[in-house]
């Protein structure tokens, strides 16, 4: 069945960075365009960044010049490096598999000094 595990979360300063990661298994991971979503308290969930197959990738506005999505295809792992946080960045962090409705359970993500 599909999987996905979300790690690399946590409490960090306004201006610091998060590394996410997110591990995949039960399926063939190279064959499907990978996504991060995150969701604050009270908000909608949101799109934050999509790298397909081909490693093309795209971004939500509100994070585009401080968020890096990148994939391991040797790993079945797909990142989000998060520069230049800030406060408005705090929200549980989701993966999703395009293709599907297969999410991860999420990790939160808090900045604050």
């Amino acid at each position: 069945q599909v999987q996905l595990v979300e790690s690399g979360g946590g409490l960090v300063q306004p201006g610091g960075s998060l590394r996410l990661s997110c591990a995949a298994s039960g399926f063939t991971f190279r064959n499907y365009a990978m996504s991060w979503y995150r969701q604050a308290p009270g908000k909608e969930r949101e799109l934050v960044a999509i790298i397909t197959t081909g490693t093309r990738t795209n971004y939500g506005d509100s994070v585009k010049g401080r968020f890096t999505i990148s994939r391991d295809n040797t790993k079945n792992t797909v990142y989000l490096q998060m520069n230049s946080l800030r406060p408005e960045d705090t929200a549980v962090y989701y993966c999703k598999r395009q293709g599907g409705d297969y999410w991860g359970r999420g990790t939160q993500v808090t900045v604050s000094s």
